[in-house]
């Protein structure tokens, strides 16, 4: 059995990441996973890291919990929308507090490089956009795809990582976004 985190990300309740993070959850429990699940909307915390990591701000109560369940989890699922190329404020806010130096990664003497401390997990990258996927992958280079995925979580050792991306999010028809939430549950039947 695997043990399976999805960060719902998305500021707004009800939203079609929420729908898309249900059926990702749908689809891991019914492979068998142990499945938890985290509406960032929900917790409360200052996504602000006031005085960076030199005058560490304590965590919260829900920041604790959530560094608890990365610690668990073995495959991360980050379900998010794309807003001006990158994530929403909220979790970029949430992956500045919790993954703190001595939780994601910790600086060694004499290297360059950090020890990753998130070593073992997987994860996936679920978003939507409202532009077209391919705009977003090249024309503009997939600048919030690349932060996630290699200046944030391969940073801390997450790895591999893999990517769904829906474009066109404002367009889709009723038939389209129930075809998609299809595709991300066999993704999560599937566990990847």
């Amino acid at each position: 059995m695997k043990n399976v985190l999805i960060i719902e990300s998305n500021p707004v309740t009800n939203s079609f990441n929420g729908t898309l993070a249900e059926a990702y959850r749908k689809g891991a429990l019914a492979a068998g996973a142990d499945v938890r699940v985290i509406h960032l909307n929900e917790m409360r915390f200052d996504p602000n890291l006031s005085g960076g990591y030199r005058d560490k701000m304590p965590l919260e109560p829900d920041l604790l919990e959530a560094q608890e369940l990365i610690k668990w989890a073995e495959h991360i699922v980050f379900v998010y929308p794309i807003w001006w190329g990158g994530p929403p404020a909220l979790l970029k806010g949430f992956l500045d507090r919790i993954l703190q130096p001595g939780f994601g990664f910790k600086y060694k003497k004499g290297s360059p490089l950090p020890e990753q401390l998130l070593k073992g997990r997987t994860a996936r990258l679920i978003t939507t956009m409202d532009g077209p996927h391919w705009y977003f992958k090249f024309i503009q280079g997939q600048p919030g795809h690349n932060m996630m995925k290699n200046s944030i979580l391969r940073f801390c050792g997450i790895k591999p990582i893999g990517i769904t991306a829906v474009g066109q999010v404002g367009k889709l028809s009723a038939e389209r976004r129930h075809s998609w939430a299809g595709k991300i549950e066999r993704l999560g039947q599937r566990l990847r």
